[in-house]
């Protein structure tokens, strides 16, 4: 079980993408938070009193610039790879100039025939969430891939860090 330590420090609008299940950046963010996810069963679920709509991150209805934050929190992990690239632009394209972008995920090498399984103990204040994110795919991921592709649509590279196979990455505009 790997342990991740969250910190308040964004300020502004926030876009969580895949912000359905445990809701961990609504949770965290309240009413700044708009949680997108592509199941409404899982946005039901994420006990958050933020905003929650169905929409798919690869084609985002929000105009350009909307939000100061995008975050994907252990969401990425359930794209294949043309997903997960379309997602990244249309993060980068409603960021507005300035904004960050942040993604937590896990190093992937193999989720098929048997699933992958991320086991997290998720820590904030006075709160805690002990849960399982797993996927079954054929598609490998790694923190380089998510460097180059934020790279690739204009994000600068402001922090990283690894937690064994778990990374964490914040970009800017």
């Amino acid at each position: 079980m790997t342990v991740l330590w969250l910190r308040q420090d964004l300020n502004g609008s926030i876009l969580d993408v895949g912000g359905g299940g445990e809701g961990v950046i609504g949770r965290l963010y309240g009413q700044s938070v708009t949680a997108i996810d592509n199941c409404r069963e899982e946005l039901d679920e994420a006990p958050c009193g933020c905003r929650k709509l169905v929409m798919d991150a690869s084609a985002l209805s929000f105009a350009d610039a909307s939000f100061e934050n995008v975050t994907f929190f252990y969401s990425l992990m359930y794209m294949d790879r043309p997903t997960q690239r379309a997602a990244l632009s249309e993060a980068a394209r409603v960021l507005k100039k300035g904004g960050k972008l942040l993604l937590w995920d896990c190093e992937i090498s193999t989720a098929y025939p048997e699933p992958f399984l991320a086991e997290l103990d998720i820590r904030w204040m006075q709160e805690r969430i002990l849960t399982t994110y797993g996927i079954v795919k054929t598609d490998s991921q790694s923190m380089q891939d998510f460097e180059f592709l934020c790279r690739e649509n204009g994000l600068s590279s402001l922090k990283k860090e690894r937690n064994g196979g778990h990374f964490y990455l914040a970009f800017q505009k």
